[in-house]
């Protein structure tokens, strides 16, 4: 295998271990076979216009065309000329996908489900880096900067994954890169020539061809000594925060024991759209000794810091998780309240970094680590550590207040108030008037936050509708009074708000309404049932929630106030009912529908990852084979005309000859070179005379590509007449054909051959003079069917003979062997 060969072979693995970094980012590998297959197309085209040659220009432009093509074969088949020629149609398809893999990225979490639109950026991602890859190290013979493209490659699937075995992925992309510039190493060693030994030298010293390995072994150990110094000089320096064995992210925890933080880095912000999906898929599954499921909500964080344009966790102390969790904060011994068991299971694709839990909760009982925020009363992963496929139980408190408790609530600590009512200046001046004007009518905090309530659920006049974007300015709470439409983040953001405004301590929680009963008494929580609310304090009772959003979660049975007759109260509209018939069937209507998560709403607090996706096209096995089906459909009608193009180049490029390495010629004269100043005349000769006779082949096979059948049983120079003849050549080609046929007869005849130089010309005018000659379809089929391409066929014939008599030899040598005995 020649130099280049290895090069483009190893350019080629250089890229798919890179590509190996963005296998964390989805659901499945299949799409890196597909990519594999593709890039091995894109490299063999490169490996065949190179052994034309073409320009280093026309080789790369050759690949990009056939990376289109074998892209519009892949995604756009249906809208391409033939299946794989794009068109205006096709181009479409490409720029639909992109944007639906724009909103897949932007809507799902990692590991996403393989779409087409994810799978085109990712294939066609590939390709491109692999292009440049390729050009760089083989075609431009430039490795060291192909290690750019590599690099970027790298460093978007770092940056977009979680850090889960990065380093693994790290040292593939550098063994990649290593072995890359290891191959142009001995690439350029080669092209020395061979070394050769003279006497014994001293030790340490080259001694012979073995030797030429040396400067190999000298940049291997270099790499690998590179290598490891960018794997542990981070991990000593203490300024730094770890090094590249190191994740993404470390986790929560900031240090040992009951020590660190909780970031303030906002979930909605991070994850806003991961619910985007059509599919009503199952998060969480539990089962409850709770009587009144209709009630459980299962929250994950909240979010207690407003700058005006949105909500945000605060900047917490995590403390390890005790074994009892403290009463929380302002619930008086008074207060009903009972303790239920919930045993939660999650998904295996659910990868939540805050653990789902009924509010209050009491204690949790989980495997791994995890770290507690006592403030929020949330647990949280430490150090990557996520709800995937756990199962783990929570103890929490019912707690029942009357609307009369929270009517007789006294006011909140001066601490809680000072923090949970602060309202940036910037907030418009519209919100605190609607909250005054719609809590006229009240008489405490307890009245304010049911007037609030209803407002919004009932007689406000507000519409749950998915189409309305959540604003990121000032006036977002402003156009969300206006015109009262929006879903679950603009109500609980907006109440909130109001009630800060009034004075009453406010937070917005995220996580999930109730789930669906089922037949076997369990809930099952789907991917709809992600949602927002707020909760108020009330001294005496804590943190209690509220749902202003209409037709979503249940209506807090205490939020209606006591009827003297101690009948049941009527519930408003978006109340459900305790006592609903359980359904055999999963979710289909809850929180926040699939359009809403794509609005930065409810479902973006939640880091979901929806997993795979039961459609998303064709299987890889059908792709692999239309791709196959793609390349003989180009690659046949073009074989004549790229086997003639090489021939010819070969043949009347003298200067390969010369420098080729030993062994046969392209036209089977066995030509054996030694680096130039070191040919002895002998094979100076043999090299000259294999040129001499490769452009006779060229010459004749010029003009039967033109119509001029050759006719070996002909003298070369009666040959040359012929062709002079048919040609109907004038003096000056004609001049050039019997100069090439008398140094045929030269290097053939003469005792001492005398060396002819510029015969490619002669062959070069021959070709110009018949193609001015011939009819414009002669000349077409001349390059795009040239007759002479027939030699390819009895090439294969010849050499398949040859192999069989050599088996058939060596299979007769093997039965024929003698047995060892002597005669008697």
């Amino acid at each position: 295998m020649s130099g280049r060969a290895k090069m483009a072979l190893s350019a080629l693995a250089a890229t798919l271990l890179a590509s190996c970094a963005l296998l964390p980012l989805v659901d499945t590998p299949a799409w890196l076979m597909h990519a594999a297959l593709l890039l091995a197309v894109q490299s063999g085209v490169g490996a065949a216009m190179r052994r034309v040659p073409l320009a280093r220009t026309l080789t790369v432009a050759a690949q990009a065309l056939a990376s289109l093509l074998l892209l519009t074969l892949s995604f756009a088949r249906e809208q391409a000329l033939a299946g794989f020629v794009p068109g205006p149609q096709a181009f479409q398809q490409f720029a639909d996908l992109l944007d639906q893999g724009t909103q897949d990225v932007e809507r799902y979490a990692i590991p996403a489900p393989m779409s087409d639109g994810i799978q085109l950026m990712l294939v066609g991602g590939v390709l491109v880096i692999g292009l440049m890859v390729d050009a760089l190290a083989v075609t431009f013979r430039s490795a060291a900067p192909a290690g750019l493209p590599l690099l970027a490659l790298y460093s978007v699937a770092a940056g977009l994954a979680d850090g889960a075995g990065g380093w693994v992925w790290f040292l593939l992309a550098a063994a990649g890169y290593l072995m890359l510039l290891l191959a142009e190493g001995r690439d350029r060693l080669s092209q020395w020539g061979r070394v050769f030994s003279g006497g014994p030298r001293s030790p340490g010293t080259l001694t012979g061809a073995g030797d030429a390995v040396a400067p190999v072994r000298t940049g291997r150990r270099i790499g690998a000594v590179a290598l490891g110094i960018a794997l542990v000089v981070p991990l000593a320096l203490p300024a730094m925060n770890g090094g590249l064995l190191d994740g993404v992210g470390t986790g929560v925890g900031s240090g040992g024991g009951g020590g660190g933080t909780i970031s303030a880095v906002n979930p909605l912000v991070s994850l806003r759209d991961s619910l985007n999906v059509d599919e009503d898929r199952t998060v969480l599954v539990l089962r409850t000794d709770s009587e009144d499921v209709s009630s459980m909500y299962l929250r994950i964080v909240s979010l207690d810091d407003f700058d005006g344009t949105t909500w945000r966790p605060a900047k917490r102390r995590i403390v390890d998780v005790p074994d009892e969790f403290p009463v929380p904060t302002g619930l008086r011994a008074d207060i009903p309240r009972t303790e239920v068991r919930t045993r939660i299971a999650a998904a295996d694709w659910y990868a939540q970094d805050w653990l789902p839990m009924p509010y209050p909760p009491s204690g949790v009982d989980i495997d791994g680590r995890w770290r507690y925020e006592p403030i929020g009363m949330t647990v949280v992963g430490d150090r990557r550590e996520t709800t995937r496929g756990k199962t783990y139980e929570v103890r929490s408190l019912e707690v029942r207040p009357t609307a009369r408790q929270l009517a007789e609530a006294p006011l909140p600590p001066a601490s809680i108030e000072r923090q949970y009512t602060e309202l940036p200046d910037s907030l418009p001046s519209v919100v605190a008037t609607t909250a005054r004007e719609v809590t006229a009518d009240a008489r405490n905090p307890y009245e304010q936050a049911v007037a609030l309530q209803e407002y919004f659920a009932l007689t406000g006049g507000f519409q749950y509708d998915t189409e309305v974007e959540v604003g990121d300015d000032r006036q977002a709470l402003a156009r969300f009074l206006r015109d009262k439409r929006g879903f679950c983040v603009h109500y609980s953001f907006a109440m909130a708000t109001m009630a800060r405004s009034l004075g009453i301590p406010a937070r917005v929680a995220v996580g999930f309404a109730p789930g669906t009963p089922q037949a076997d008494r369990t809930v099952t929580v789907g991917l709809r049932d992600a949602h927002a609310w707020p909760e108020l304090y009330f001294e005496g009772v804590g943190w209690t929630r509220f749902e202003p959003t209409p037709t979503r979660g249940s209506t807090p049975p205490y939020t209606v106030p006591d009827s003297p007759d101690n009948s049941d109260p009527e519930l408003p509209e978006n109340a459900r009912p305790s006592n609903a018939a359980p359904s055999a069937e999963p979710s289909q209507s809850s929180t926040c529908s699939a359009q809403d998560k794509r609005l930065e709403a409810c479902a973006g607090a939640l880091p979901l990852d929806p997993g795979t996706s039961d459609g998303g096209g064709p299987p890889w096995y059908q792709v692999t084979a239309w791709v196959l089906l793609g390349v003989a459909l180009l690659v046949v009608p073009l074989a004549p005309m790229l086997y003639r193009l090489r021939r010819r180049v070969v043949r009347l490029a003298s200067a390969r000859h010369t420098a080729a390495a030993p062994g046969p010629s392209d036209d089977g004269v066995d030509v054996t070179v030694l680096p130039p100043g070191q040919q002895p005349a002998r094979q100076t000769a043999e090299a000259a005379a294999g040129h001499v006779l490769a452009v006779w082949r060229e010459l004749t096979d010029t003009a039967w590509d033109y119509g001029i059948p050759p006719d070996d049983a002909l003298t070369p120079r009666k040959a040359a007449e012929r062709i002079v003849r048919l040609g109907q050549l004038d003096e000056s080609a004609a001049q050039g054909v019997h100069r090439v046929a008398g140094a045929v007869e030269q290097v053939l005849f003469a005792p001492r051959p005398q060396a002819a130089s510029g015969l490619a010309d002669e062959v070069r005018g021959l070709r110009a003079a018949l193609r001015s000659r011939v009819s414009r379809s002669t000349r077409v089929r001349a390059v795009i069917a040239p007759r002479s391409a027939v030699r390819a066929v009895w090439d294969l014939s010849d050499r398949w003979t040859a192999f069989r008599e050599r088996l058939e030899a060596r299979l007769t040598a093997l039965v024929r062997r003698p047995s060892g005995q002597r005669s008697g």
